[in-house]
């Protein structure tokens, strides 16, 4: 199926939505910080990326906005996955690039569905 990024710093997190990807036959790519995310986009050029946004260093939303901004990582898309649920930090997350936005606890119906919408 797809390789798909995940950048977040909890492993917590990163198992939960890994073991949901590997069951639907996904690749799984990992990074634990927003610039290591960057990073590996530019070398890996996953076919998806799901940005958590409160992480030490670099932000989700910064480096979502430098994926979506820069012309080698521009046409991957991003999701942001996070526990911020204010319709300012979705509008916030839409205006950096992001094409999804899912709320954590996230919801395997809603992260297959919204991942199948950006791949196919």
């Amino acid at each position: 199926m797809a390789r798909i990024l995940i950048v977040d710093d909890s492993p917590t997190e990163v198992k939960k939505i890994s073991s949901i990807l590997e069951k639907h036959q996904h690749d799984v790519l990992t990074a634990d910080n927003g610039a290591d995310g960057v990073a590996k986009a530019r070398a890996e050029t996953p076919d998806l990326v799901l940005m958590d946004v409160v992480m030490p260093g670099l932000n989700g939303f910064q480096a979502t906005r430098q994926l979506t901004r820069a012309p080698e990582t521009a046409s991957i898309p991003v999701v942001i996955v996070t526990t911020k649920d204010q319709e300012t930090d979705r509008v916030w997350g839409t205006r950096q690039g992001a094409k999804g936005y899912l709320v954590k606890p996230v919801n395997e119906d809603d992260l297959i569905k919204t991942i199948n919408n950006l791949i196919a």
